[in-house]
């Protein structure tokens, strides 16, 4: 069936040499550094402050006389190291999956049919189909061309798109640039019309390949999150520097050994050195990420993981988000007359006339889900008949655009003259018809009525007329004087979760505004379905009479927006905005990307979104699935706020350490903590602040909260000061514990209590930072992450008391049985008291919830 562009004549390569080819030339990609290599991260955490404490540590051991100590510590030293690139591994591992699944795709031709296949598999000699929207994904010669205009900025440097000619026989261009020429090029945007082309160079040979490859070598900036907790680092770092010359000067006054004071000062400054906030913050967003892709929502930059957990207005498309995008006709009117077909029987010939023309106006290769819809219908009802006859060919198109939403296609029918065949919105092809108005009224109220029924409605007309003479097609289609044939309608049910997941969103205090191209009649049923009809409906037009100010009061009372033009999301979006809203924004089309960019989180459509729109969005949701989105969200949620804990139990748990390798000195009793106690301690902290934390499941109520504020910081003021309140707590405890032992047993057996203690009380911090129920929620949480981070933590400490040459090397002793019971005490009594400090806090929160709710 012969349709414009032509591409049915198109063969392509077959499997077998493109196979060849790619053997032979490689991949269709840019030389790609990839993800850090196991070398380069183990070089970068030895770099860190904390390793290279360690080491100096280890180094004076050795240099002062003690070789068993120095090489357990560099032993230590390897074992973090390994931690380090276990962790980093797995979320090297999770960012390249994200890479995998977001590589670039390609519609070519291959055994004569097309396919969608990775852009890298491209191969010189393809054929590729190129749409509105597609980035360009080699280097090509245009075979075919219709309205082709092609953003060539990444190469030249020019904003402006370039009109594109298509010439079978033309020659390379010296380089990119220049309006009417043969040749598109890779990693250039389509932004208007569609083509057929032959590749001619990929990879490393393709102009941007030549040019670019220095691209995958540029880091992008650190994020917010990353520079405020680089930040606070620097500060502890700097504060631990200082505190730790102190000491070391104190106690070299008082009397102590070099090597003694030395190593007190190096545990003093790696107690207070919080290296974890980097693991943190790599580590959670990677690894949600990765999350988030299984559950088909490809996050695209990681820092809208951030912003998700503070999103407030979600702005959707009605057509594949919240409809299955399974369109099908269900309805063709004509004269007043609408017929329901039927798979199998043959159409009444009138009406089988208005599907022809349908056809007429439609391209058979395409993702438009209306158009596949009409040529399913016409493959069970038509009978073979072709919807164009022999010796027919295209002859002109015009595209849709925002002022005219409708498609025209012009065949010359071989005679001299040609036929004009148009479908689109209602309104806008009746009014390039002729005839009176009481035909029109009656199509419009026809198409109000199924509308009205949730059906979305296209018009079509004809006109016929001779043959224009070449170059002498008027701007615009209206003048040719249309016949008005009809109206069909098409039915796209909604899918079956939406009703939740919106109930799912108000729950959650997420407002949802369906945005829609469709007649507000069409738009309101759909709504009513969803949930969503306790709203005002606005519509276009009058967005398009409303000032900025005027259209931010309309939208706070909106629920649906009908009859959309692609800019106007752009000024929905910002009106949110200006009214305080954070806004996450969904789109598929070329005109969808400036909203998309503008939204404080840009959603793009995986199935039928443009290659625009999914690079101007920060997440992409692979099924094209609000309820999907909604999983989003409520898995930002939890990602945020298992963020905050582990940030929380980090700064708490170090409060204790650098108390411990401090206020001993400052009282005068005997240095508790060195070097290897430090790092005993991290063999715990490191894993249950990333591996514990990142397992953490959500909690029952977070769907049930109201979005955290925009400005609220991931560790503020009062998570840290609700940090330094438990670390008091557990400092005090284990410095009443060390001081007892001190007053009733030997140095070695009261350091090993005070040790056991802290260990203990360290379970108990991160047992009840588990959950914001605090101890009672976190037993009931399933996370058998932490349950084995503790049952090592407990086998660890053990072997260090009670194996002879590790309580040498740690100083350690075992102290009496019944003494040794102290120290489980001090760990009962720190989780009662961080309970009941949960308790507090809770109720403290609740209390003004009360009071605005009593008269």
């Amino acid at each position: 069936m012969t349709t414009p562009g032509g591409a049915a004549a198109a063969t392509g390569l077959d499997s077998a040499e493109a196979a060849r080819r790619l053997a032979r030339d490689g991949p269709n990609s840019l030389p790609d550094a990839g993800g850090r290599r196991w070398r380069r991260i183990a070089a970068d955490a030895a770099r860190e402050p904390m390793y290279l404490l360690l080491a100096g540590a280890a180094l004076l051991y050795l240099l002062l006389g003690e070789p068993r100590e120095g090489a357990f510590l560099l032993g230590m030293v390897v074992l973090m190291l390994c931690m380090t690139l276990f962790q980093e591994g797995r979320t090297e591992r999770a960012l390249q999956a994200l890479r995998e699944l977001s590589s670039p795709t390609a519609l070519v031709w291959r055994d004569g049919r097309p396919a969608r296949l990775p852009a890298s598999a491209l191969v010189a000699g393809d054929l590729v189909e190129l749409g509105e929207g597609d980035r360009v994904p080699a280097d090509a010669l245009l075979l075919e061309a219709a309205g082709l205009m092609v953003d060539e900025s990444l190469l030249t440097g020019e904003s402006v798109p370039v009109g594109k000619l298509a010439a079978p026989g033309g020659s390379a261009p010296a380089a990119p640039g220049g309006a009417d020429l043969p040749w598109v090029f890779s990693g250039t945007l389509v932004v208007q019309g569609h083509g057929l082309a032959r590749v001619s160079a990929t990879g490393a040979r393709s102009e941007i390949g030549r040019i670019g490859a220095a691209l995958g070598h540029i880091a992008p900036p650190p994020g917010r999150l990353q520079r405020e907790t680089a930040s606070l680092a620097r500060r502890f770092a700097l504060l631990g520097a200082a505190v730790s010359a102190g000491l070391v000067a104190l106690l070299l006054l008082r009397g102590s050994a070099l090597l003694q004071a030395l190593l007190a000062g190096i545990a003093l400054s790696m107690s207070m050195l919080p290296e974890e906030f980097p693991v943190i913050l790599t580590v959670f967003p990677a690894i949600g990420a990765w999350r988030l892709a299984r559950q088909q929502v490809l996050t695209r930059r990681l820092a809208a993981i951030e912003i998700l957990g503070s999103t407030s207005v979600l702005c959707v498309d009605k057509t594949g988000t919240l409809t299955e995008n399974r369109m099908a006709v269900s309805q063709l009117w004509r004269d007043g007359v609408a017929y329901e077909p039927v798979a199998g029987a043959q159409l009444p010939g009138p009406h089988q006339e208005l599907l022809l023309h349908a056809l007429r106006a439609s391209r058979a290769l395409g993702s438009d889900p209306m158009e596949a819809a009409f040529w399913r219908l016409a493959g069970d009802t038509l009978h073979e008949k072709g919807a164009v006859p022999a010796g027919w060919s295209p002859a002109h198109e015009y595209g849709l655009t925002p002022q005219r939403p409708a498609l025209v296609h012009a065949w010359d029918r071989g005679d001299g003259s040609v036929l004009v065949a148009a479908k689109g919105a209602p309104e806008t092809v009746i009014a390039m018809c002729r005839g009176d108005q009481r035909q029109r009224e009656a199509a419009l109220a026809a198409a109000a009525r199924m509308a009205g029924e949730g059906l979305r409605v296209l018009a079509v007309a004809r006109a016929v007329l001779a043959r224009p003479a070449p170059g002498s097609w008027p701007a615009e289609p209206a003048a040719f004087g249309f016949e008005l044939l009809g109206m069909a309608a098409l039915a796209d049910p909604l899918r079956p979760d939406i009703p939740a997941a919106v109930a799912s969103c108000h729950a959650a205090g997420l407002r949802v505004i369906m945005i829609t191209g469709d007649h507000p009649e069409t738009a309101r049923a759909i709504a009513r379905q969803a949930g969503l009809a306790q709203g005002d409906v606005i519509g276009g037009a009058a967005i398009a009479a409303l000032d900025d100010a005027a259209l931010a009061r309309q939208l706070a009372g909106a629920s649906v927006c009908a009859r959309i033009a692609p800019q106007q999301k752009l000024r929905i979006v910002q009106a949110l905005q200006r009214g305080g809203a954070v806004v996450a924004m969904t789109g598929d089309g070329v005109n969808d990307a400036p909203a998309l960019r503008a939204a404080d989180v840009g959603v793009a459509m995986g199935r039928r979104g443009t290659d625009v729109a999914r690079e101007a969005a920060e997440l992409t949701l692979l099924d094209d699935r609000f309820a999907s989105l909604v999983d989003a969200i409520a898995a930002g949620r939890r990602i945020f706020g298992n963020m905050r804990k582990s940030m929380c139990y980090v700064m708490a748990m170090h409060v204790p350490i650098a108390g411990m390798a401090l206020l001993p000195v400052l009282l005068g009793w005997p240095v508790m903590l060195y070097p290897l106690h430090i790092v005993f301690l991290e063999l715990v902290i490191d894993p249950a602040c990333s591996l514990a934390f990142e397992n953490e499941p959500a909690e029952p109520d977070l769907m049930r909260r109201p979005p955290r504020g925009p400005g609220e910081a991931l560790f503020g003021r009062a998570a840290i000061g609700s940090a330094l309140v438990q670390g008091a707590w557990v400092l005090a405890l284990v410095v009443g514990l060390y001081g007892w032992g001190l007053a009733r047993m030997p140095e070695a057996q009261a350091r090993t209590l005070a040790f056991a203690g802290l260990v203990l009380c360290n379970l108990a911090l991160l047992l009840a930072n588990r959950q914001r129920g605090g101890v009672q929620g976190a037993l009931r949480a399933a996370n058998p992450v932490f349950w084995t981070i503790a049952a090592v933590a407990l086998l660890l400490l053990a072997m260090a008391i009670f194996v002879p040459p590790a309580a040498a090397m740690l100083q350690l002793a075992p102290p009496p049985p019944a003494t040794l019971g102290a120290a489980g005490l001090a760990a009962g009594l720190a989780l009662a008291g961080l309970a009941l400090r949960s308790w507090l806090a809770a109720r403290l929160a609740r209390a003004p919830a009360r009071s605005a709710a009593a008269p």
